[in-house]
């Protein structure tokens, strides 16, 4: 976990708190730039290694939505606030979207940056041949045991690199901000238990779909939320398509999205001054309402 407070702020009197969520295969690094940029903006801005990423602790169990959420909460209250703006990336934004139905007072907003509603993920899924083809075949390739870790670690973990490569837009990649970016989160992915464990929700995802704890969680998400949501999205994003994140709206009264231009799925690390603007302007006003 990494913390960023506004200067000169006494411990007892911390402003509003920005909680950050990584996405897949990654590690609270990728979200320093909101980060940073919120602590300027007198935010209280914390990132977070989730369960079995990274830093964090690393159980054999714990890695279905409710429990990740679950952990997300608390954080809230160990940090000394009742409520939290949750910023999730991708698979980070699946966690922050069930926080919000998991205890809805303690989320005053969302920002889900690649991340649709769970829903409308899974009606795109099956509706939608061009999402279809671009997430299905490899969240049920994952369900296989030991092979997809085995994938992960292979040759210094390399995959990791493929996938920030291939998801990103163009002009990122040939820079040194992602050659850093991939060796860290390269290295991250090879501490031990972590690429069992990082691949333990997306089986959650899929396995669920056939199971009780399954149909109640779509039972629970399909309620709309009060709280405001932003969904940002790379322009040139072609693993979670922006019309995906866009087709969130009826699930919550508040709704708006973001285009981030020439970036890909990580617009926070492509475009991290748009990205993180558009972050704080978001936080000021839900901490406003």
């Amino acid at each position: 976990m990494a913390e960023a407070f506004p200067p000169d702020t006494p411990p007892d009197e911390l402003p509003p708190l920005v909680l950050l969520i990584h996405g897949l295969n990654s590690i609270w690094w990728t979200m320093r730039a909101p980060m940073v940029a919120l602590a300027e903006a007198g935010f209280h801005a914390v990132a977070v290694d989730l369960r079995g990423h990274g830093d964090s602790d690393k159980p054999p169990r714990g890695y279905d939505a409710w429990t990740l959420a679950s952990d997300v909460t608390n954080l809230v209250r160990a940090l000394g606030h009742s409520s939290a703006v949750i910023v999730g990336q991708s698979e980070g934004g699946f966690v922050a979207w069930t926080a919000a139905y998991r205890r809805p007072r303690a989320v005053r907003g969302l920002v889900v940056v690649g991340s649709p509603h769970p829903l409308a993920m899974r009606h795109a899924a099956l509706r939608d041949s061009t999402q279809r083809r671009a997430v299905v075949p490899r969240l049920l390739a994952d369900q296989a045991p030991r092979l997809p870790e085995r994938r992960l670690t292979r040759d210094g973990a390399a995959a990791v690199e493929d996938m920030l490569r291939s998801r990103s837009g163009p002009g990122w990649c040939d820079t040194d901000d992602f050659r850093e970016t991939a060796d860290l989160l390269r290295r991250a992915m090879l501490i031990p238990k972590v690429a069992h464990l990082t691949l333990e929700s997306r089986r959650w995802m899929v396995r669920s779909q056939f199971r009780p704890d399954g149909r109640d969680f779509r039972r629970t998400v399909a309620r709309v939320l009060d709280q405001p949501v932003l969904g940002i999205s790379g322009a040139e994003d072609r693993f979670v398509l922006p019309e995906t994140v866009a087709a969130s709206a009826p699930w919550a009264r508040d709704f708006r999205t973001a285009l981030v231009p020439g970036a890909g799925h990580y617009p926070a690390m492509e475009a991290p001054d748009q990205t993180s603007r558009l972050i704080v302007d978001f936080a000021r006003r839900a901490h406003l309402t």
